[in-house]
Parts: structure tokens; sequence; C-alpha cells
């Protein structure tokens, strides 16, 4: 009698064991496939493309046609920055060299600083401008002083991103990522062509440049620039930095973009507990979207985190 009680109590253990596992590896089946999946239910967004990745592990946390080349708008600035930061790191420029600026580069429409031909400034300003406040005549400034003209200089961009790897989907036209059409008046213009990316091969640009170039952040990062030979101040146009109207917590750049061509767009990073993603939004309709939109993504991507932990826990747990 009390070998057959026993029997039953060991009986009862061992189901309520085996219960237990095969819940437990439900749940964690159905963890991984949420894991393994980009675009899960309840993050909907609306703009063309997008895409999130976490830039220690490489891993593309969310897409949304990814692949398909669009027009970057002035997110494409990103190589245009590579390509000075590559030279300046290689001692083939100084960032207190003098460029003097073209007729061209003074009357590039869209975002300026607003200098006369003939004007000059430091590389390093003009770098400061154009990342900070997505300058067009900086970037054509430094472009020409670089490679002598606009179309030299975007031939030194599709180089890069071919050793970059990145692929044949994207193309740079100019170095300001203007549209041909913006650009068709301007003899000296890069205008044949218009510059085309994929979202998630700006995000690999905004990765790589953020592991070869950490120190770009401490400019991305301010919410101005005052330029040392005008005093000029130049404000960000990153609403999501600390103390703007769609801060989140961790962001430190990157890159906004716009064209009618391209809508709005932003190249996005922020880091949280020690982990970093970059995210890339393309095709907003409204300047606001871009910004909601990056938030939505970086909460569902900060998210993930304890994903993958309870994940690990319980695989750990269960000896899987």
């Amino acid at each position: 009698m009390l070998m057959e009680r026993t029997y039953k109590r060991r009986f009862h253990s061992s189901v309520i064991m085996l219960l237990i596992a095969v819940c437990a590896a439900a749940c964690i089946l159905y963890l991984m496939s949420l894991k393994g999946t980009p675009a899960v239910s309840g993050l909907q967004l609306e703009s063309g493309s997008a895409v999130l990745l976490d830039i220690q592990t490489g891993e593309v946390l969310y897409e949304k046609n990814a692949d398909e080349a669009l027009p970057p708008a002035s997110m494409s600035k990103l190589m245009t920055e590579l390509i000075i930061l590559d030279m300046a790191s290689e001692g083939k420029l100084g960032w207190g060299d003098r460029v003097t600026a073209s007729s061209y580069a003074s009357l590039v429409p869209g975002a300026q600083i607003g200098f006369e031909a003939g004007d000059a400034y430091t590389v390093r300003e003009l770098f400061e401008a154009m990342a900070v406040h997505s300058a067009n005549d900086a970037a054509v400034a430094l472009a020409e002083h670089v490679s002598g003209s606009e179309t030299e200089f975007a031939a030194l961009m599709n180089g890069r991103a071919l050793k970059l790897g990145l692929s044949s989907q994207t193309v740079f036209a100019n170095a300001t990522g203007l549209s041909s059409e913006d650009l068709l008046t301007y003899a000296e213009a890069s205008a044949n062509a218009d510059t085309v990316m994929t979202a998630k091969d700006t995000a690999s640009l905004a990765a790589y440049l953020l592991k070869k170039y950490p120190e770009v952040l401490e400019v991305s990062s301010r919410s101005s620039v005052r330029l040392a030979s005008t005093s000029q101040k130049l404000r960000t146009t990153n609403l999501m930095l600390n103390g703007m109207p769609y801060a989140f917590p961790g962001n430190d750049g990157l890159k906004t973009g716009y064209t009618v061509q391209a809508g709005y767009c932003f190249t996005g990073t922020a880091k949280k507990d020690g982990r970093r993603l970059v995210s890339v939004v393309m095709g907003a309709h409204t300047p606001e979207q871009r910004f909601i939109e990056t938030g939505l993504l970086f909460d569902y991507g900060f998210q993930t985190d304890g994903l993958t932990s309870l994940i690990g826990h319980i695989q750990s747990k269960l000896g899987i």
C-alpha cells in the first residue's frame, strides 16, 4: 500500500513536471518566433520603408520594404561625412584647412549656412554645419574641395559604398541628396541622376560610421553649432535630441532628410543600458511622423532586449 502511494506521488510529480516542460517549451517557441519575425503585429508604420538594427549584433529587429531603393534626401550625407572622416583620419585633410566656396556651392538650394562665393570656412566648420544643420552648401563646398567637382565626389561615394558592401540598389548621385530636378540649373552640379538608397543599406552605412568614428556622436548630439568664422549659430534638424519636441532618451543622432520626391526621412540612433540601435524611416508624410515612428521603433527594439534575456533564461532552465 505504501509503495502504491509512493508510486502515485511520483507519477503525479512526473506528469506535473512534464506539463510544465511542455508549457515552457511552447512559450519559448512562441517567444523565439516573435524574436525571429521583424514585422510583428502591433508595430504598424505608415512610412514607405523602415528598418531597425542592433549595432552590436547586426541583427535586424524590424523591417518594412527595407530592400527597396528610394530617394533618401539628406540622409545620403552620411556617406559624405564618412569620406571626410576617412580623409581626416588618414591625414589627407586637416580639420583646420580653409575651404573657399564656389559660386555653385553658395547657390545650391535647401538648408544652408548662407555664405557667398569666395567666403572661406574651415573643414570642421563645414562638417559640423552639414552634420547638424544639414547644410547643402557646406556639403558641396567640401565635395569640391576634396575632389575638384561634385561629379568626381559622387564617384568617390559610390566607390566607398562598394568597399562597404552596400547593395547595388544604392547609388549616390551627388554630395547632398538633392534630386537632379533641384540641380539642373547649375552647370557645376552633379545632376545626371538621382541618389537612391535602401533602408537596410542606410542603416548599414550608419552603423559602420558609428563603429569606426564614434566621435561623430559628439557632433550629431548637439542642438546647435556655432561657426567660429562668423559666430553664426545653426540649429539641429534632429527633433529627437534631449530637450526637443520628440525627445527620446538616449538619442544622440543622426541625420534627417527631406525632398519632395523622398518625403520626410530620418536615420536615428539611441543607446540604452549599453545597447545601441540604429533606425531608418523613409517616405514619411509629415516631418513629425518620421520622429514618432522612430520612437516606436526604438521602444520596440529596446523591449526585445528583455525578450532575448527571457528566452535565454527559459532555455537555461530547460537545458536547451
